[in-house]
């Protein structure tokens, strides 16, 4: 029996119309003759969704009766003794109910399908395992029934429902998706337009992912070995040299030129993993290539144009750039270079060669190869020479012990040692040395450098060739060898440096250590440069570095254009000197990170100074006004003689006067706490509050306090905050919404928890204001319109929002479903690492049962 297909429609948040979408499916397969019937769907009474059962046939529900309640989940077994063509059951992420046969609905539907039964379902993509923790991230609110991927991607068809966050939040103020009742929560909470984009380009993203996959596989099974350009793949081949910077920005231009390009960049390794790129070079293609938005690859093959090819239709790249050859035009008669071979086989990929500054210049001289030492170099030389003397001489005493044969192989083996002791050039001069000694002294005729025989000749060739090619070889080997010696070295210094520089606070003197250790130098400095490129002023120095003394030996490497590594003493091989570069790479990330973190701290605390000063400035010519004006028309009335005023009047006079006094003298205090905090002399004192506690003691402070109405759910949620500017920010606010409310109409302050933060929000029903303006609202000396109703005193809305982001906080401004608007306050939850786990049903995505209730 073959197994049943899924089909499985994807969402990006509930109310985009998945269940909809599968109960359409049921009925277009229904009309076509299918046995279709529905093992399980949720319609949270949502009228459209109930009508769209009309005509199918609805299988029982399975009861469960937990802690009181009635449960009811998907029958499996009704299913299987039904056995339909196909069965719709919604939400694949499900957690059944306590003593179900499976703990998840999707195991359900597994065991459906392995009964050849086909299912249709439904997931919503906050639900996907490998987003959990990226939802949390953006909605605060993290999901606690997931399904793997790996179940969603083994579909046979998933199809995404979509969406845009504008006609969501519609469809939710309709009451197409919610309650009314619940609709204003649902909209300030977890179906804001922030929050529902972002779910959106997730559920974009991971369903491209999955086409991506589909199509590989496609090309995979069908064999399909030419490009398919469905997006613009820029491949920049690397070669470590100085012009891959031109390559990779020519690389960046062109993927940029469409939407969804992407840019690759891949540096080829021999198989035996030794390369000689400088180490300054290779970071800063690494860290260019992650700034232009590409990906660094290393591949390994010993023909790198033939492994750039195989990178590059392995990502169905579009484009190839390849830098000009650095080669002469007499170097490309002995070889074929990289950029020949990678056009000849492109095949339909585009190939584009760019030229720059080091094009047609000739290759960098290469580094002394021998890799055997000088003391074993001259040994070599010496046994090439004063050895084959004496190794003649004692061979010429014996000639009577052995032939011609011998002699050949005796004179091989000498060679071979040469080459084992002193490398290719020793060898290669012992192999015509020894030949010239053959033929002299014991090829016939003897004593002359001829030869009578042809057979005596072949020999003393195949010599010559042997000797030469073994020496070759034996050269080869040590030069590898020692190289991978060096490379294995660097290689576990560099990892010992990176450990202990993740273990330490202060990483740059920590370097400068380990450096010492590693060249055996008596000290290490991070020197700063002057304008003419000599030494100046050690910036941090570890041990003894001579800097003032003539003729010290020091070994340089620059780290940026105004410091150099400096070590005590001369690092004279070539291997230790990349080394060097290395430790001077590491001191220039160190450094540059430094000077990032410094950066962002002074940018942090010009901007927190720049909205206390903003607030204060505010505050002065907002609300200073009021009370002053308030003081002088009654002061003036009471002094005037045009007017007769009762004793009852008078003392309203005075008591309007005394009320301004007061008010004004708070404010004054409050001014200058601001003033402190924008100055550096005091912060905020923040404390953990309880919300339900501040905002009652805020109620006796406003205005109309009844026409206001606390809602918050949990009496016990607190935040961090400073409770003296925490009651002025939300008395300043609801003062603000009762202004602006038509009528006797009333203003609702509502608290909630979500994730890490504590949400205050303030909903009037006024006008409101238009999206492109709301930013206007916060500037100082502003109101909205520049037309301000009633007499409020108040801080103003740019004090408002100055005060909560000196506690860390956020003020924003958003719609109010129905019309108005609602200021919404973040604050830190006294408890950060606390999180809200869902509850209820799992398609509601806690968006019904954590944190949209009214």
């Amino acid at each position: 029996m073959s197994r049943g297909r899924l089909r499985i429609y994807l969402g990006a948040a509930p109310g985009v119309g998945k269940t909809v979408k599968m109960l359409q499916e049921g009925r277009r397969r229904q009309e076509r003759g299918t046995d279709v019937v529905v093992g399980l769907v949720e319609t949270h009474g949502r009228e459209y969704t109930v009508e769209q059962l009309d005509g199918l046939e609805v299988l029982p529900r399975r009861e469960v009766v937990q802690s009181g309640a009635h449960l009811f989940e998907l029958d499996v077994e009704s299913v299987l003794r039904r056995r339909p063509d196909v069965v719709l059951v919604d939400e694949l992420a499900h957690r059944n109910a306590a003593g179900s046969e499976h703990e998840r609905r999707w195991e359900d539907i597994d065991q459906l399908l392995a009964a050849g039964i086909d299912v249709v379902s439904t997931v919503n993509v906050q639900h996907l395992e490998s987003l959990n923790d990226a939802v949390t991230q953006i909605t605060g609110i993290r999901q606690r029934e997931t399904v793997p991927d790996a179940v969603v991607r083994s579909a046979d068809q998933i199809e995404l429902v979509d969406m845009s966050p504008e006609a969501l939040r519609r469809r939710l103020a309709h009451g197409n998706v919610y309650a009314a009742e619940k609709v204003d929560a649902a909209l300030s909470n977890y179906f804001r337009v922030g929050n529902l984009s972002a779910l959106r380009e997730l559920a974009l993203l991971w369903m491209a992912d999955r086409v991506e996959e589909a199509l590989a596989d496609y090309r995979d099974d069908h064999d399909i070995s030419s490009t398919w350009p469905v997006r613009e793949r820029v491949v920049v081949a690397l070669t470590g040299g100085p012009e891959q910077e031109t390559l990779l920005r020519r690389g960046a231009r062109i993927a940029a030129r469409g939407a969804g390009g992407e840019l690759y960049a891949v540096q080829v390794v021999p198989d035996t993993g030794l390369r000689d790129v400088p180490p300054e070079l290779a970071t800063s293609a690494r860290q260019l290539t992650e700034e232009l938005g590409g990906s660094m690859h290393t591949v390994t093959g010993n023909d790198v144009g033939e492994a750039i090819l195989e990178f590059a239709r392995g990502v169905n790249a579009s484009q190839i750039i390849v830098g000009a050859s650095r080669r002469r035009r007499w170097q490309r008669l002995l070889g074929r270079g990289v950029g020949d071979t990678v056009v000849d086989g492109s095949g339909d990929i585009d190939v584009l060669m760019v030229t720059h500054a080091l094009a047609h210049g000739g290759r960098t001289p290469m580094r002394d190869w021998s890799g055997l030492g000088r003391e074993r170099t001259i040994a070599g030389w010496l046994l090439a020479t004063v050895g084959l003397a004496v190794f003649t001489a004692l061979l010429d005493l014996s000639r009577h012990w052995h032939s011609l044969p011998l002699e050949v192989l005796l004179y091989l083996a000498f060679t071979v040692i040469t080459a084992i002791v002193g490398g290719l050039w020793p060898a290669l001069a012992a192999a015509v040395l020894a030949s010239l000694a053959l033929n002299w002294f014991f090829t016939p005729p003897v004593g002359t450098l001829t030869i009578n025989q042809p057979q005596n000749a072949v020999a003393l060739l195949v010599f010559i060739v042997v000797a030469a090619s073994v020496a070759s070889v034996v050269h080869l080997t040590a030069r590898r060898t020692a190289q991978a010696v060096v490379a294995e070295r660097d290689s576990r210094v560099l990892a010992e440096l990176t450990h202990s520089l993740l273990a330490v606070q202060d990483q740059l003197p920590a370097l400068l250590d380990q450096a010492r250790d590693i060249f055996g130098a008596s000290g290490a400095a991070l020197v700063r440069t002057t304008t003419s490129g000599s030494l100046g002023e050690a910036v941090i120095v570890s041990g003894a570095v001579p800097l003032d003394q003539p003729g010290a030996h020091l070994t340089r490497a620059p780290v940026d254009d105004t410091h150099q590594l400096v070590i005590s003493g001369d690092v004279a091989e070539a291997n230790q000197r990349r080394l060097v570069e290395a430790y001077a790479s590491v001191a220039t990330a160190i450094l540059r990170r430094n000077e990032l973190a410094k950066q962002a701290a002074a940018a942090s605390s010009l901007a927190k100074d720049n909205r206390s000063r903003a607030a204060l400035l505010a505050a002065v010519s907002h609300d200073l006004r009021t009370p002053l004006a308030a003081i002088k028309a009654g002061v003036s009335s009471l002094r005037s003689t045009d007017i007769q005023l009762t004793p009852a009047d008078q003392g309203e006079l005075l008591e309007t006067v005394e009320e301004s006094a007061d008010r004004l003298d708070s404010l004054i205090e409050n001014l200058l706490d601001m003033s402190r905090i924008s100055s550096g002399n005091i912060t905020a004192r923040t404390d953990d509050l309880q919300v339900a506690d501040l905002l009652s003691a805020t109620l006796h402070t406003v205005s109309e306090p009844r026409r206001v109405r606390v809602w918050v759910p949990d009496p016990h949620i607190s935040c961090r905050a400073d409770p003296g500017l925490t009651e002025r920010v939300v008395a300043n606010l609801v003062e603000n919404a009762l202004r602006y409310s038509p009528g006797r109409q009333e203003v609702v302050v509502a608290a909630e928890r979500l994730g890490s933060v504590v949400q205050i929000r303030v909903i009037d029903r006024g006008p409101g204001v238009p999206e492109n303006e709301r930013t206007g609202i916060f500037a100082p000396f502003q109101r909205y319109g520049d037309s301000p109703r009633g007499n409020g005193v108040g801080l103003g809305l740019a004090v408002a929002k100055g005060l909560t982001e000196a506690m860390d906080g956020t003020l924003t401004a958003e719609d109010t479903p129905g019309g108005g608007l609602t200021m919404c306050i973040q604050l830190p939850s006294d408890d950060p690492h606390r999180t809200a786990l869902l509850q209820g049903d799992s398609d509601l995505n806690s968006a019904e049962d954590q944190g949209v209730s009214p």
